[in-house]
């Protein structure tokens, strides 16, 4: 069974999304219900959700929105990774106040900013506090970012990090080398791991589960079983695939490896990172 350690739920009747009208194959309702009908059928016991980068001043409300999901009954959702805005003076108070009973979490894309955002005095200080308020920060950062996020990563050596879509590698464009280069050396800072999510998001229109095999591969052996989760980035895996079409694909990807291997890669990491 899977812990989904990335998934999207848009509401557009109750939360303000300014990116959404740009990604036409996304702008629409993604419910829970529709998830959960589908991943119960596949497999799927848990979900983490992840901020869906609303409206800053939203941030609190989209919590609100899946703390309500969290009370339905036989929920799948027990958590939530909460957007931030760690550049802000005002983060510490909105840490403090924080409800830690949704909160599993943090991310602030970081590909949708400027690069030296993240090198700013301030920001860092934010990401040292999430270590000691023992909240993960989620990495969400394009392939030629890698090496940036482990310079935040090493200014925050307390701090747990989650490096999200296997450092988004440009699978389409059939780049490895330098993607993989930079994936090796931030795997080599402990309090780092890595979430396999969606990249089928990432390929073209022809492509198979040999052609994420490497990417996938790689990041496992650069990681090690330990530090890898799973995830499934719905919708946006909807892009290039379905959500059942991802969970075929990992469980294709993984055919080889132990049942305990594929026990700490499908939940059993997820568990301890995010204290489910």
């Amino acid at each position: 069974m899977f812990i989904d350690t990335h998934l999207h739920l848009i509401d557009r009747k109750r939360l303000s999304y300014p990116w959404l009208s740009d990604v036409l194959a996304l702008d629409q309702d993604w419910t829970y219900k529709d998830y959960a009908r589908t991943a119960r059928r596949i497999g799927i016991d848990a979900a983490l959700h992840m901020e869906v980068d609303v409206a800053p001043d939203q941030i609190d409300a989209e919590t609100a929105f899946v703390r309500d999901l969290m009370g339905q009954p036989d929920s799948l959702i027990v958590g939530a990774i909460s957007s931030a805005r760690p550049e802000s003076a005002e983060f510490a108070e909105w840490l403090d106040g924080v409800d830690r009973a949704a909160v599993r979490g943090v991310r602030r894309v970081l590909h949708v900013v400027p690069d030296e955002l993240s090198t700013a005095p301030q920001f860092r200080e934010s990401i040292r506090a999430l270590g000691a308020a023992d909240l993960p920060f989620d990495l969400c950062v394009l392939a030629r970012q890698i090496g940036i996020a482990t310079e935040l990563v090493d200014s925050a050596p307390n701090t747990q990090f989650v490096l999200d879509h296997c450092g988004v590698p440009d699978i389409a464009g059939g780049a490895f080398d330098d993607w993989a280069s930079a994936v090796t050396k931030i795997a080599q800072r402990p309090n780092v791991s890595a979430k396999i999510s969606g990249i089928t998001a990432y390929t073209g229109d022809d492509w198979s589960a040999e052609t994420l095999r490497p990417y996938v591969e790689h990041v496992i052996l650069a990681f090690g079983w330990d530090r890898v989760v799973w995830g499934s980035d719905s919708p946006v895996c909807t892009l290039q695939s379905s959500l059942d079409q991802w969970v075929a694909i990992t469980h294709a990807l993984m055919a080889g490896c132990s049942e305990g291997e594929r026990a700490k890669l499908y939940s059993g990491n997820a568990r301890r990172i995010w204290k489910l």
